[in-house]
């Protein structure tokens, strides 16, 4: 399950970007859904471990990933560490429920983040609420981010 904290979390990683580069190893890149959270939302292609064909750069390292993606693998390959996910845009959203729905992680936001119209579950961990939708989150998550 998905798991947000809104708000000031101490123990969140408040630049996953870092932690990424200083984390990631080969197999990050090459795991599927990795691949096709990078061709998603970087529009960009896995060629091997270390370099991913992007239309706008040409060939790339995984550290010239934008935040967004580096963001999404850290919270997926490392889901016992907390993440500061107001690096990742709403197109970041529906991956952040795929993994939630793969395996139980908790996301620090500091903004209201568009998870869709779709029904979901989400465990808001400032009120200990689980929300459905987009109504009853911005109801909640209203109360803590400005």
């Amino acid at each position: 399950m998905l798991h947000i904290f809104y708000g000031d979390m101490p123990e969140a990683i408040y630049n996953p970007v870092i932690f990424f580069k200083n984390t990631y190893t080969d197999e990050w890149i090459t795991d599927e859904l990795s691949k096709e959270m990078i061709r998603d939302v970087d529009r960009s292609v896995v060629l091997g471990p270390r370099i991913i064909d992007s239309p706008v750069l040409g060939g790339i390292s995984p550290r010239e990933l934008s935040g967004g993606v580096k963001t999404l693998i850290a919270i997926y390959k490392v889901p016992e560490k907390v993440f500061n996910a107001s690096a990742c845009g709403d197109n970041c959203a529906k991956w952040i429920l795929k993994i939630g729905d793969m395996q139980d992680v908790t996301i620090n936001l500091r903004h209201l983040m568009d998870f869709g119209e779709q029904e979901f579950e989400i465990k808001i961990l400032n009120t200990n609420q689980i929300v459905h939708n987009m109504d009853e989150l911005l109801a909640v998550a209203g109360m803590f981010v400005r």
